[in-house]
């Protein structure tokens, strides 16, 4: 991929999407989208067209709705449009894959500043860039809040990871931050800014992206992109591969800032942040016993004969994960 080092176009100050229209704020976006070898034909036709090797084409969708998955006094324009390509790519990390190419179709206000929007895609395409994905298209239109929908394109250059091979002898493991935007939330949500680390990392997430890839190598059984949270994630791949899942908390390893926070809140366990909060985007995988986990990944369980999922052997009693409805 290659990055032009002329200046970025952007807008006077205060001008609203309405001021600088539709074709004006696309023209403007898209100059920020630089295009990998694998486009034929990006923004600005119909359709875009990619080049396709060998391997196995994966695709995922995702949303996110303001005062919903974000708030604009939570989190700059730049933060949203990382969180939003992070939340992406790392479903295609998740099946073992690479992220090669994206959409983003963005609704908002008339009244929202254009570069508001401006600020989203450098996010965006900041984020893409750090796994040399491109974005190759998308779509705008007026609504009362601001809506991202993106569309991702990826790889695998083995057989993809799915959520459905985990295996009773399996061990469980995880790899990335888990827990961590969960306390940022939590303290945003009190009026706070601090621990700093713990708010940017609600704010910013940090994938494991090479992870995936390496575990599909390694010949991983089952793998999930934890969104929703650890606990909630492993309930979907218990399911899935008709097993029982055993979460070891003397596995975790709760973070400094965590047990600050949790201290700070009235003396919440800390572990909770790690067993039911999203949106770090760690991911949790199973692997046959003695299997040489790559780097970055730990044990974390087990899994077993039986169904759902227990926490150091017993049923867990308190939050899992985030639910839409």
């Amino acid at each position: 991929m290659t990055y032009s080092s002329s200046p970025e176009p952007s807008f006077e100050p205060g001008a609203s999407l309405a001021d600088v229209g539709e074709f004006g704020l696309i023209s403007a976006i898209t100059s920020r989208f630089e295009q990998g070898e694998q486009v034929l034909i990006g923004p600005g036709d119909d359709a875009a067209v990619l080049r396709v090797r060998t391997g196995h084409v994966v695709v995922s969708t995702d949303l996110m709705v303001e005062g919903r998955h974000f708030r604009r006094d939570w989190a700059s324009a730049s933060d949203v449009g990382h969180r939003a390509a992070a939340q992406n790519i790392s479903d295609i990390n998740a099946m073992g894959g690479r992220a090669t190419s994206l959409t983003i179709g963005l609704a908002a206000p008339a009244d929202l500043e254009a570069q508001w929007a401006l600020d989203f895609a450098q996010g965006f395409a900041d984020e893409c860039a750090l796994v040399g994905a491109s974005v190759v298209g998308g779509d705008l239109t007026r609504a009362d809040q601001v809506v991202v929908a993106v569309t991702v394109m990826g790889a695998c250059t083995v057989a993809p990871v799915v959520r459905s091979g985990a295996a009773p002898g399996d061990v469980l493991a995880l790899a990335g931050r888990q827990g961590w935007a969960a306390g940022g939330l939590a303290v945003l949500g009190r009026g706070f800014r601090s621990p700093r680390v713990l708010v940017e990392a609600y704010r910013r997430p940090q994938p494991p992206y090479d992870a995936g890839p390496a575990a599909a190598d390694a010949g991983a059984t089952a793998m999930i992109d934890v969104s929703d949270g650890l606990l909630s994630e492993a309930g979907h791949l218990a399911t899935a591969s008709g097993v029982a899942v055993d979460v070891r908390t003397d596995a975790l390893e709760v973070p400094e800032p965590l047990h600050a926070v949790a201290a700070a809140l009235g003396g919440v366990d800390p572990v909770a942040f790690m067993l039911s909060g999203g949106d770090d985007h760690a991911l949790l995988a199973t692997f046959p016993a003695g299997t040489a986990l790559p780097e970055g990944w730990s044990v974390i369980g087990e899994v077993r004969e039986g169904e759902g999922v227990t926490v150091d052997g017993a049923p867990w009693t308190g939050e899992t994960g985030w639910t839409h409805f």
